[in-house]
Parts: structure tokens; C-alpha cells; sequence
């Protein structure tokens, strides 16, 4: 296999669009683009939930008679570390190439494929362990404001059509190497579930993942845990209920973003910035946790 294939076409970004990118820090703020994660979050319902378990705490080291770092210990120096147990895609995260697989042999970007590349320790072709880094300019495009309310209402889409007035609107055009954000306005009620399924699964449908492929974007992302539309109106025959998905992460190795949060920027009015995220890279998983960083 072509190891190349591994990243998608990031992987060709030209060193100049970095250079580029850092350009648009102006005044050095920044911007957290992710929510605290918590045991009970709001989920994705086919995701195990988050949880916190303590591991070492100073009583537990007191009564179990642990000593870490050997006698004496006259301070009583003691220490907290706890497990994370949690699907790589709990809050804002990235899609790794081998999270989403189709047809009979299961396949995904780059030729993976569950027979080839599918280990009891997941997959080791498209994982975790090949993301890249991000830092290139990141556009923000707000249909709720561009619309005139908080939140797009449940399950609406947005098309190419929508986008790109948007874009005109705010100012901002989308070019080849961006990371474009997608806000919805879902994650403006966090964490109340109940609030957040009134705004449930709206999100860019496959015309608008088709603009942005062809306008060359790297990697896009939305506020919710779906990035597209859900239920889709672009099933198509066979079908599919995931075409987003399917054209841009399966197909071409472009990265989605899911559960960002572009509450500050929106209020804001921040349509460009210097988009910077660092997944964690874990063999086998299929995605990353991250809290992305919007710069001005």
C-alpha cells in the first residue's frame, strides 16, 4: 500500500500556505473551538459514553499502602491519575481515514479494507496514527445568522447554493487548502439535550460537500456530531445514508470535524483565522479527540 494514502491530500500542502496562514494572526487572540468533555456528555447514540474513573488518588495510596516513589515519604507527597475511558470521537474530534467503510469488502480511502487492515487492536492502514497536523486558514460560514435566527431547526440542510451567498455575504471566499467550519448553531444550547434535539442533525447535503471538494478544502467541519444532514435527502440507489461522508471522507480523504464549537467566533463575527489542531495520534483508533484553536 501507498503509505501517501494514508493522509489524503493535505498530505501536498504547500509549505508557502503555512507561512500564509500564520498571517492572519493579528492580535493573538484565540479561540477554544471544542467543550469541556464530561461523564454523561451528550453523544452520538452508536458511541460508548465518556467516563472519568479515578486510578490513584492520595487516600486510595494512603490505604492501600502504595508507595510510589519508595520510603521515606515524611511529606506525604501523593498524587491523582485517572482512566479515560471514551470513544476517540466523544466532543470535538476528527475523523480519522479509516472510520467510515463501504461496499462488500468494507473499504476505506487509500484501498483499506477490513480484511487487509483490520487488527484485533484496529485498524493499522488510514488509523489515528497517520493524522496530520493542522495550521492553514479556517473560514467560518454561519447560515443561522445568515438566516436571521440561533439555529437551524432539526434535521434541515444546507446546500452549495446557501454557502455561497454566505460566503459573500461575510466577505470571505473559499480556497484551495482551507479548513471550513460549518455552524449550525446546535451546540449554542450545550449541554442540554433536551434544547440541543430541537436542532438536531442539520448540516451541510451533498451538494454542499461537492462545492466545497471542488473549491479544494483539506478538511471541513460542523457543529454537530454528524457533520452532514441527517437523515439525508441525497440517499440516491443503491442507498446511502451517508453520501457526505461517503464523497469526501471514503472517497477523496478529506477530514471531517464533528461537535466543534463555533459559538464565540459566530457572536464574534471571526469569518477567517489561523486554524490550528494537533490530533493525538493512537494505532488502531479510528479518530481523535482535539480542541482546535481558532487565531486572529
Amino acid at each position: 500500500m501507498d503509505p501517501e494514502k494514508e493522509v489524503g491530500p493535505v498530505r501536498d500542502m504547500p509549505a508557502a500556505k503555512v507561512v500564509e496562514a500564520a498571517q492572519f494572526v493579528k492580535t493573538g487572540k484565540s479561540y477554544s473551538l471544542s467543550v469541556p468533555r464530561f461523564p454523561g456528555m451528550p453523544l452520538f447514540p452508536g458511541h460508548p459514553p465518556f467516563q472519568v474513573v479515578n486510578y490513584r488518588t492520595p487516600p486510595g495510596i494512603i490505604a492501600g499502602n502504595v508507595e510510589p516513589w519508595g520510603p521515606p515519604n515524611e511529606v506525604n507527597l501523593g498524587y491523582m491519575a485517572e482512566y479515560l475511558m471514551a470513544c476517540s470521537h466523544s466532543g470535538a474530534h476528527i475523523d480519522g481515514l479509516a472510520h467510515m467503510t463501504i461496499g462488500e469488502d468494507n473499504h476505506w480511502y487509500g484501498g483499506g479494507n477490513t480484511e487487509d487492515h483490520l487488527t484485533d487492536h484496529g485498524p493499522n492502514f488510514g488509523d489515528a496514527a497517520k493524522l496530520p497536523a493542522f495550521f492553514t486558514r479556517g473560514v467560518l460560514l454561519d447560515p443561522p445568522s445568515y438566516r436571521g435566527i440561533d439555529a437551524l431547526p432539526a434535521h434541515e440542510p444546507v446546500g452549495a447554493d446557501e454557502l455561497k451567498s454566505i460566503a459573500e455575504a461575510q466577505g470571505v471566499e473559499i480556497r484551495p487548502w482551507d479548513v471550513v467550519l460549518i455552524r449550525t448553531g446546535y451546540l449554542k444550547y450545550w449541554p442540554d439535550a433536551q434544547k440541543m434535539n430541537e436542532h438536531l442533525t442539520a448540516g451541510p447535503d451533498l451538494s454542499a460537500a461537492e462545492w466545497l471538494l471542488e473549491s479544494g478544502v483539506i478538511a471541513t467541519g460542523t457543529d454537530t456530531e454528524t457533520y452532514e444532514v441527517m437523515p439525508t435527502p441525497d440517499r440516491g440507489s443503491p442507498a446511502n445514508p451517508q453520501p457526505v461522508h461517503t464523497k469526501l471522507l471514503i472517497e477523496n480523504g478529506i477530514y471531517l470535524l464533528e461537535s466543534i464549537y463555533l459559538e464565540d467566533i459566530a457572536r464574534d463575527k471571526v469569518y477567517e483565522f489561523l486554524f490550528v489542531m494537533l490530533p493525538l495520534k493512537i494505532k488502531g483508533a479510528t479518530g481523535s479527540m482535539v480542541d482546535p484553536l481558532a487565531v486572529i
